[in-house]
C-alpha cells in the first residue's frame, strides 16, 4: 500500500482529493471541530467510498455522495479559497 497523503482541511480541492483516493491512496485530513483537532481518513476500495472519523465510519456508494461529504464537511478547498 502506498503512503497516505496527509493534508489539512482546505489544502486541496475536491478533485485532487478524489483523484488521490481513486488512485488507491488514503487521504488523511487534519481538521478542527469543537476546538479540537482530529484526523479523518478518506479511502476507496473500488466500489465503496469511506470517510473514517474518530466517531463513525461513513460509507458512500457513489462518487457524487463522496464529493458532497467532502464539500459539506469542509475537507476540500472551495473556489472562494483560490
Amino acid at each position: 500500500m502506498s503512503n497516505p497523503l496527509r493534508i489539512s482541511a482546505g489544502d486541496l480541492e475536491t478533485d485532487a482529493i478524489m483523484n488521490a483516493i481513486e488512485d488507491g491512496r488514503r487521504v488523511v485530513i487534519t481538521t478542527t471541530a469543537a476546538q479540537s483537532e482530529y484526523e479523518v481518513t478518506l479511502r476507496y476500495d473500488g466500489s465503496v467510498y469511506y470517510c473514517d472519523t474518530p466517531t463513525r465510519l461513513h460509507r458512500h456508494e457513489t462518487e457524487r455522495e463522496m464529493r458532497t461529504c467532502i464539500r459539506n464537511m469542509g475537507y476540500g478547498a472551495t473556489a472562494e479559497d483560490a
